[in-house]
């Protein structure tokens, strides 16, 4: 039987106007529910350590968070001496905010709180806050997948992996990162496991109805976004990509479009959007093949060679690569919600 009469576990939420509250009020109602509410429910004994979340702030003065949801914090950073936990949620930030000229002193109560051993998490773009601290430098960590290119601009010295769900910054696991906005269930089930016990995590997993994204975040992420640059010749390069990705000879297309040596274009395509010519032409024929997989019937062999792929097998490497799932998987994952919206006349196959 679990010693239910253990100290609760402190974990301070950290809210900022920037937060999320969906983010807040869901890490507090899941962590208040250890070690009750599956007692409640189903009347078996509880299995582990209850926690006890409280919101923290700079200030005691009430505000109102993203989507001016209401927040009064329990806590200030100047009174929050001794916490065993600090989570920060989700933050609402502009893909080029890297939070470099704010919030100086939370950033120096982080890093004063890692050196006394408190064990701090980040939620989606709460990420951005550590490496803006100093903490993530020369650690691994992951954030929501439409923030890798801000990591890779405003801070090159953290080791950015867009695909996991969860990223140990350290082999002592003291500084945790979760991926893209719902992965603070992903963060919570880790959390009640590790610091309650697995049987619990497991109990509030059922309660809640969370899943643990076991695929991680490639599934969901966009592999072509538009980069802000000021390169003219890559930008014609991208447009032509845009346009002619399926064809064969697509490279060679580029470079004849933008009448420059090969050479010189593959390097300032590689400056202004992180990304080699080829990886840009197989990442707009594995968004199309996406796009079909959700949306049509045809086979997997058969939207290999629409986007440009002759080789079957070699597509469906690429795809898993890439996807992070094969392409029958996907499809399993994302065809439901697009016919359930067709269905209800939100949407239109084509």
């Amino acid at each position: 039987m679990a010693n239910t009469n253990a100290k609760a576990i402190e974990a301070l939420i950290l809210a900022l106007p920037e937060s999320a509250g969906s983010a807040i009020y869901g890490l507090i109602d899941v962590f208040a529910s250890t070690g009750t509410l599956w007692l409640a429910l189903v009347g078996d004994e509880p299995s582990g350590r209850q926690i006890q979340p409280k919101i923290v702030s700079l200030t005691h003065d009430p505000f109102r968070c993203g989507n001016a949801i209401p927040v009064t914090p329990d806590l200030t950073i100047g009174e929050a001496s001794g916490a065993d936990i600090i989570v920060i949620p989700e933050l609402w930030l502009a893909p080029d905010d890297d939070l470099k000229d704010r919030y100086s002193e939370l950033k120096e109560w982080l890093r004063s709180r890692h050196r006394a051993g408190s064990t701090i998490y980040s939620a989606c773009s709460g990420a951005v806050l550590l490496a803006a601290s100093g903490l993530l430098n020369g650690k691994a960590a992951t954030s929501h997948w439409g923030y890798a290119d801000l990591f890779r601009n405003s801070f090159p010295d953290v080791r950015f992996i867009p695909e996991p769900n969860i990223v140990f910054a350290d082999d002592g696991g003291r500084i945790v990162t979760a991926g893209g906005a719902t992965a603070w269930h992903d963060l919570a089930i880790h959390i009640i496991s590790r610091h309650c016990s697995p049987g619990e995590a497991l109990h509030i997993a059922k309660v809640y109805l969370l899943q643990w994204h076991g695929a991680g975040q490639l599934p969901f992420a966009s592999l072509v976004r538009r980069q802000t640059h000021a390169d003219s010749i890559v930008r014609r390069a991208e447009d032509r990509l845009r346009a002619h990705y399926h064809e064969p000879q697509a490279v060679a297309g580029v470079v004849a479009e933008c009448g420059i040596p090969e050479r010189s274009l593959k390097r300032r395509f590689a400056a202004a959007t992180g990304s080699t010519v080829i990886g840009y032409v197989q990442n707009l024929r594995i968004e199309e093949a996406k796009r079909l997989l959700e949306t049509s019937d045809m086979s997997v062999d058969d939207i290999a060679a629409v986007v440009g792929y002759e080789n079957p097998a070699f597509f469906r490497k690429l795809f898993k690569r890439r996807a992070g799932l094969m392409p029958k998987d996907y499809r399993r994952m994302f065809r439901p919600i697009y016919d359930a919206a067709r269905v209800k006349g939100f949407g239109r196959r084509p």
